[in-house]
């Protein structure tokens, strides 16, 4: 009678496949190399990146806006030049004013 028990192979066929289905969920929910959790980290870090691709291409649409009004108003790039840069033009004369801090 204890020889029945231990020996799959006289065990009812519901058994069997109960426990095959339950080897195969725990195998693809945790040992498998694409996992239920390497599918989900790998999903967030999927949605993290359209996330950052989706600013940058923000960014970049300003930064082409930037560069647009650069090529297009000569007066802004010379602002740009005398305040960030320090030059001038031949003949003037260039006063830095500290302020007090």
């Amino acid at each position: 009678m204890k020889l029945e028990i231990l020996n799959p192979l006289r065990w009812k066929k519901s058994v069997l496949f109960s426990l095959l289905v339950a080897f195969v969920i725990v195998w693809f929910s945790f040992i498998d190399v694409y996992s239920l959790r390497t599918r989900w980290e790998l999903s967030q870090r999927k949605n993290e990146l359209k996330q950052r691709t989706d600013e940058l291409h923000v960014k970049s649409d300003v930064l082409k806006v930037k560069l647009e009004s650069l090529e297009s108003d000569p007066a802004l790039l010379e602002k740009i030049a005398r305040e960030q840069y320090g030059m001038r033009k031949p003949g003037e004369t260039v006063y830095k004013i500290k302020t007090k801090k």
